[in-house]
């Protein structure tokens, strides 16, 4: 499960940013084509999380479509996979412009007190 690799990674990105400060939510944003399983995430998370200043925190993901835009006639289609045909002119030769992602959107932080 490459999922969990990549939980520990977000977490330890999360935990530097936060210099420190306490982390309460965390939003992902994944792609449906990027071949990371969002409920492999969230199972992962909460292991990730302990003993760190995410333990605790909420986990939210925002789970994009896929998009591909034809090389041919340069018509945009919905993408459930990461291949496809165009309905316009029937071509399959075509990029992925969204669906890919894998990024940290937010992490919400308890202010410091001095």
């Amino acid at each position: 499960m490459h999922e969990l690799g990549i939980t520990q990674n977000i977490v330890a990105i999360v935990c530097e940013q936060a210099k420190g400060a306490s982390v309460t939510r965390v939003t992902l944003e994944i792609g449906k084509l990027s071949a990371i399983m969002p409920d492999a995430i969230r199972f992962c998370f909460d292991i990730c999380c302990q003993d760190t200043i995410l333990e605790g925190a909420t986990l939210q993901i925002i789970e994009t479509e896929g998009r591909g835009k034809c090389r041919r006639c340069g018509h945009e289609i919905n993408l459930s996979q990461p291949f496809g045909q165009c309905d316009r002119c029937h071509s399959f030769e075509l990029d992925i412009i969204q669906g890919q992602e894998l990024q940290i959107k937010e992490m919400e932080v308890e202010e410091l007190c001095a």
